[in-house]
């Protein structure tokens, strides 16, 4: 078992998309009726999305031809913003019709990111607990030009929260992961459902949201936090399984905010571990990320 010292960065968070490849589509494909008909035929080949997505059927009056209509017309847009988006110069990243792309941005806010607010704002009365900043490097030390921590063998498979906002659990556990592999060697995933099963006694609220740090204090107060395959993630909150909760398969002993808009202190922290960061991910470009350029 594992006894470190975790760091954690924190700003608003919302849920995060899964990155995913989309498929591929040129200009040629939006030139016309025909040929965005066959794109979109395509997509749906491909992801077997059904024409009334959960939560999103036809409205008052609307019959199923007329949810089919909307869904394709929500998916022209969203290709022609995807393209745009491409032709950008100067943009690092790349786009992609993922299996988000016949949900408007509202939709896929209230579906994907649909974390309370008033949880993330919530930080300025919430604090480390370690006391003073311990990240490793002192004043004038040496710093990595950059770090990634994936090459390092420190990050876990891409993990999909589905349709509720416990983007917080998953961040927790990431950097959890992360921590544990650099001071014991072993990569493990970590169970997300603990959290949200278990962290209930008031501060965080499963798929209705929460914060990394409430996170972090529930797993030292329990002694640990167990694997995920010990406690596999539902993507919805149940009954906390007290057993499976006593399996302490990675311990910490304590954790702390990086400084807001201090840089410096930030490259300390990611030079030595990688940091739970959360962002505001609801807007059409998270929607539709697929990859560094």
């Amino acid at each position: 078992m594992l006894k470190c010292f975790l760091l954690v960065s924190v700003v608003v968070a919302l849920a995060a998309a899964v990155t995913v490849r989309g498929i591929p589509f040129t200009e040629s494909d939006l030139a016309s009726e025909e040929s965005l008909r066959v794109l979109y035929e395509r997509w749906r080949s491909r992801y077997t999305v059904s024409l009334r997505r959960p939560g999103f059927g036809a409205g008052a009056g609307e019959d199923g031809d007329g949810e089919a209509r909307r869904r394709y017309n929500v998916f022209v847009q969203n290709a022609r913003y995807v393209h745009e988006a491409n032709s950008r110069d100067g943009r690092p990243f790349r786009l992609a019709l993922n299996k988000f792309a016949d949900m408007t941005t509202d939709e896929f806010r209230r579906t994907y990111a649909g974390s309370r607010l008033r949880h993330h704002r919530s930080l300025s009365g919430v604090r480390g607990e370690g006391g003073s900043l311990r990240f490793g490097v002192t004043d004038g030390g040496s710093l990595p030009p950059s770090v990634d921590w994936r090459e390092r063998g420190a990050v876990t498979a891409v993990k999909d929260q589905g349709q509720c906002g416990s983007c917080w659990a998953f961040s927790a556990v990431a950097a959890v992961e992360g921590v544990n592999k650099i001071r014991t060697g072993r990569l493990v995933a970590l169970s997300e459902q603990e959290l949200m099963d278990c962290d209930d006694d008031g501060e965080n609220h499963g798929c209705d949201g929460g914060l990394m740090d409430y996170a972090f204090q529930f797993i030292k107060k329990n002694g640990g936090i167990t694997t995920e395959s010990n406690y596999p993630y539902l993507a919805e909150q149940s009954r906390c399984d007290k057993a499976k909760a006593r399996s302490h398969d990675v311990t910490i002993d304590g954790y702390d905010d990086v400084p807001a808009n201090d840089e410096s202190a930030l490259q300390k922290a990611v030079a030595n571990q990688p940091v739970a960061v959360a962002i505001e991910a609801s807007g059409q470009d998270f929607q539709f990320y697929s990859e560094v350029i």
